[in-house]
């Protein structure tokens, strides 16, 4: 796919400079992360949630990011932020503890049956033997996740971003079923593996995010430490939750949407209830 595949509808109708994926679920225009307003169901556009002319107003871009929606407030991809701060305020609870916090979090496969939690926890809870893995996690979260937010919308990047480090529990599951691991990489590389998907839907070039996806996933293989494992499940759930999005990307198939996503989260149960059995 080449980039003469574009057209108007991957750009904000309001903010033709702001490629999106987001599309309001009242009227199917396509909107960037300053034009979306909450609603029910979804996200709409100013003019669709009925916001007085005055206030929609057309955002300011600085160094190419959107400052300003429509109420001319600067734009925060929260989901991103509180992500980061969930995780921070861990890395602080495992010094805290002494490490406990760090065991009672920790994914080790044995105790699957019995704790299964672990494979949601572990996302959050990085090495406090190496400030090196927090560091480069959150710095990867920072940037992917204030570009994917605001071209998905927050709640499709948390879905987006759980799915994928759950994925990469499963992963470890299957392939190192003696390993613990902690760590959100498996997120991280699902992140990865949406970009990649959403952005060869829009028509752009990846070539480079193709070399940083492979120096990273290479890097699994030949640095001791790394679960490569974890970062395999992560980028393949991730490209599959990004697949799923950019098929029911318009306002009609928000329920088909929805009940993908769904079988995602099913399919990651039922992966790990045979893993366990097998």
């Amino acid at each position: 796919m080449t980039s003469e595949s574009r057209t108007s509808d991957d750009f904000c109708y309001r903010h033709p400079q702001s490629e999106s994926f987001v599309l309001c679920q009242r009227c199917g225009r396509t909107i960037c992360g300053s034009c979306q307003v909450p609603a029910a169901v979804g996200v709409h556009c100013p003019e669709c949630a009925g916001s007085p002319p005055a206030l929609a107003k057309p955002a300011r871009v600085i160094g190419g990011r959107t400052t300003r929606n429509r109420t001319g407030t600067s734009y925060r991809p929260s989901a991103t932020y509180a992500l980061l701060g969930i995780i921070l305020a861990v890395y602080a609870g495992q010094f805290l503890s002494g490490g406990a916090l760090t065991q009672w979090m920790a994914y080790w496969p044995p105790l699957t049956v019995l704790q299964p939690w672990r494979m949601v926890t572990a996302i959050f809870v990085h090495s406090d033997t190496s400030i090196f893995h927090i560091l480069f996690n959150g710095y990867s979260l920072y940037i992917l996740g204030t570009l994917l937010e605001r071209l998905i919308g927050s709640r499709r990047f948390v879905t987006l971003f759980l799915l994928s480090g759950i994925g990469g529990s499963v992963a470890v599951l299957w392939l190192a079923p003696a390993q613990a691991v902690v760590g959100a990489s498996g997120a991280i590389f699902g992140l990865f593996g949406a970009l990649f998907v959403i952005q060869r839907s829009f028509g752009g070039a990846n070539i480079q995010l193709v070399i940083v996806l492979a120096l990273n996933l290479a890097m699994g293989f030949v640095v001791p430490g790394i679960s490569w494992q974890a970062h395999v499940g992560g980028v393949v759930v991730g490209a599959v939750v990004a697949w799923i999005l950019v098929r029911t990307r318009t306002a009609d198939k928000a329920s088909p949407q929805n009940t993908q996503l769904a079988s995602v989260g099913v399919g990651l149960v039922v992966l790990t209830v045979l893993g366990v059995l097998f």
